[in-house]
């Protein structure tokens, strides 16, 4: 005879890969409704930490759980951290931004409040153009050096990014030729 779980078992089974954060859309998806997260959250078993996102409190808090909070609280499902924030996840520049960057499609419209931490940009990425970080969508290397130049991040934080990321094998070196001459041009000096 197969165990039955509850509700809140399989919202904490969603969560623990998402940093303890569950949505009102993967909920919904998984047979529970709005009136079942109302009642959780007012026992007290979970916790709404932003529109259509919720913390499960049993899961372990991480210290990346902000960066997942931003990708959820866009409700869209290609969202993934970009720009500078995406520059900082991958550990190749001193870059330290001050709101949490977020690339959603071109046509996506977010409407929602509490979005004063997060940059929102909009693109359409492929498939290829995304990764994973802790857990976490992400832009990939190539791809975030691009938005940097071209959403004007120093010079400096990209050379160091350039540098650092050719010497591994996140930045292929025909991706960071084509880079470098970008912001060359970027810069006036091509």
């Amino acid at each position: 005879m197969a165990a039955i779980r509850t509700q809140l078992e399989r919202l904490r089974e969603l969560a623990m890969d998402q940093h303890g954060l569950v949505t009102t859309a993967q909920a919904l998806e998984d047979g529970i409704g709005h009136a079942e997260l109302s009642k959780l959250v007012a026992r007290g078993r979970l916790d709404r930490v932003a529109h259509g996102v919720y913390r499960v409190p049993q899961v372990p808090e991480t210290e990346y759980d902000q960066y997942a909070l931003a990708v959820l609280w866009t409700g869209a499902p290609e969202a993934c951290l970009s720009h500078d924030t995406a520059l900082m996840a991958w550990d190749i520049t001193d870059i330290n931004p001050d709101r949490t960057h977020v690339t959603v499609a071109k046509n996506r419209r977010l409407r929602r409040s509490g979005g004063g931490l997060y940059v929102i940009h909009h693109q359409d990425l492929a498939s290829g153009q995304k990764s994973w970080w802790q857990g976490i969508r992400v832009t990939d290397v190539p791809t975030t050096i691009r938005q940097c130049i071209d959403a004007d991040v120093p010079t400096y934080l990209i050379r160091q990014a350039l540098e650092r990321a050719g010497r591994t094998s996140l930045l292929r070196q025909a991706d960071r030729q084509r880079l470098t001459d970008r912001l060359e041009e970027r810069d006036g000096n091509h």
